[in-house]
């Protein structure tokens, strides 16, 4: 929910138009070998997200590329996904998109907004907003998840709407945030995001494995890019699995998420497809032979200066064995060698995780801005 506006404006405008947005020009195409494929709205779409992202960061570090955004807009089996432009005349104003879970958390429906520069201020984050809630109405949904980020240097010094986890909050003085409250959203949790500068000291990495290596006898790394091996592929989904029930979710109404091979072969198919590239290494612990921690990488040609920290997790039964700094400074060494263009890695973390922050504290990672986590129960 990016870059609201505060006035209403009674009505809809009669030149107003809001309209559903196909991705492709040939929608059962399997590849898009050219941006000349999709269709004007959708590059419409894309082109204001990469205006927004700009204007707040400077730079397209958190931003889809257009193949990534394609691909994710396709949706999939697991999620159905729609995003509908508005358009005052022919100008573009702003798009709305609604995510909708097909296999759990179905009470549940993703919400985003976002209105151009031009065009704020004047009632459209409103009426695409109630236009995205009633398509989750629709479809039954109960429990409406948002979120937005804010740089860092927004919060120094302002007064902050704390969250319901107790941890964190955001400035109130921020248009998003305002927006959000007067719609009756809640602040449920805050992330902190975090980066790290490029090429990490190898003798910082030593010194760190050898630290987490004493503490972990009995366990054993691997690794793999792109596509996870096929005698590990079921104890990945399994610690996938567990990843969506462990991680720190606050007051959300999220369900965990029940994965196989399935699941995690149509994931990697997604971003492959999507042009990002994934490093993957996982401890295993030798006496049982199962997977019991992961961590995940993934860099993008299109964006070649920045590293995404996805997923790292230890199964509860493992934790105490400095796993987790042990497979974070072992992936970060195969991202470096890997991608070698690649100046930082961004990461997201929530405010209350604070033994996952201490492990990136200890790795170099610096707070970078503050995402928000927002959700709206239906009556």
């Amino acid at each position: 929910m990016a870059e609201p506006e505060l006035d209403a404006v009674p009505g809809t405008p009669p030149d107003l138009t809001i309209s559903p947005v196909d991705v492709l020009l040939a929608p059962g195409s399997e590849t898009v070998a050219d941006p000349r494929e999709v269709t004007a709205d959708f590059n419409a779409c894309h082109a204001m997200r990469v205006t927004h992202e700009l204007e707040l960061w400077g730079n397209l570090d958190r931003c889809p590329t257009l193949a990534e955004a394609v691909e994710f807009w396709r949706g999939n089996e697991y999620e159905e996904r729609q995003i509908f432009l508005a358009r005052l005349g022919r100008d573009p104003v702003g798009l709305c998109s609604v995510t909708l879970p097909l296999r759990e958390n179905t009470s549940t429906a993703g919400i985003d907004v976002l209105i151009s520069p031009a065009h704020r201020r004047h009632g459209f984050g409103r009426i695409l907003l109630e236009h995205a809630e009633a398509i989750a109405r629709e479809r039954g949904r109960t429990s409406l998840d948002a979120y937005h980020e804010v740089p860092l240097e927004s919060g120094d010094g302002a007064e902050l709407l704390p969250a319901k986890s107790g941890a964190g909050g955001l400035p109130l003085a921020e248009p998003a945030v305002a927006f959000a409250v007067a719609s009756g959203y809640e602040l449920e949790q805050v992330e902190c995001s975090s980066r790290l500068p490029l090429p990490v000291a190898p003798e910082l990495l030593d010194r760190l494995e050898a630290e987490a290596s004493s503490r972990a006898a009995g366990y054993e790394l691997t690794g793999w890019d792109d596509h996870c091996p096929e005698g590990l592929v079921d104890a990945y989904a399994r610690l996938k699995a567990t990843m969506t029930e462990d991680v720190p979710i606050a007051g959300m109404d999220w369900e965990g998420e029940d994965w196989d091979a399935a699941r995690v072969r149509e994931e990697e198919r997604a971003l492959v497809q999507g042009g990002v590239q994934s490093a993957v290494t996982a401890a295993r612990h030798q006496t049982t032979g199962e997977l019991v921690a992961y961590t995940v990488l993934n860099w993008r040609p299109g964006v070649p200066d920045t590293i995404a920290q996805q997923d790292t997790l230890v199964v509860g039964r493992h934790r105490g064995h400095r796993l987790g700094l042990l497979i974070k400074a072992a992936n970060l060494r195969r991202a470096q060698a890997r991608w070698p263009s690649a100046r930082s890695v961004l990461t997201w973390n929530a405010t209350e995780n604070q033994h996952m922050l201490a492990i990136n504290i200890a790795l170099g990672f610096r707070p970078a801005g503050y995402e928000g986590e927002w959700q709206k129960r239906l009556g």
